[in-house]
């Protein structure tokens, strides 16, 4: 469950949710944070995470500055193959080098992929954690 201080509830129009097949999506922009928190669902492919990245690029309460909060511990089915982590580290990832970001995993699978986007983004900014609360501190400090 996401920290409801972060993300409103689902009944809140602020709130964005894009989703394909039982590949949901929510993501929440706190500008006054400069923080973008997403929750991703049971499926995920690289199509559903380009479409965030899209989504997010296009809407005018994103900088590429903000901190990110990515939630993966819903994710049980993760179709990325190596190249796909490649081309989200170096052409899909619309985040600034310096932005924080902080992984939030349950699984090795999820821990994996969070892992590979660190390695191949190169950034120190880059850590993963196993409870939202403890990512959210990492990234507000």
């Amino acid at each position: 469950m996401l920290h409801d201080s972060v993300v409103p509830r689902v009944d809140i129009p602020q709130r964005r949710n894009h989703s394909k097949q039982d590949g949901r999506i929510e993501f929440h922009i706190d500008k006054d944070r400069r923080l973008v928190v997403v929750k991703f669902g049971r499926r995920t492919t690289m199509e559903d995470i380009a479409n965030y990245a899209q989504h997010l690029v296009s809407d005018p309460d994103f900088k590429p500055t903000f901190s990110e909060i990515i939630d993966l511990r819903e994710v049980e089915y993760l179709n990325l193959e190596a190249n796909d982590f490649l081309k989200l580290a170096d052409k899909i990832d619309p985040f600034s080098m310096e932005a924080k970001r902080a992984f939030v995993v349950r699984t090795s699978v999820q821990s994996h992929a969070a892992r590979m986007h660190k390695i191949l983004r190169n950034n120190r900014n880059i850590e993963i954690f196993r409870s939202f609360e403890e990512g959210e501190r990492w990234v507000l400090l």
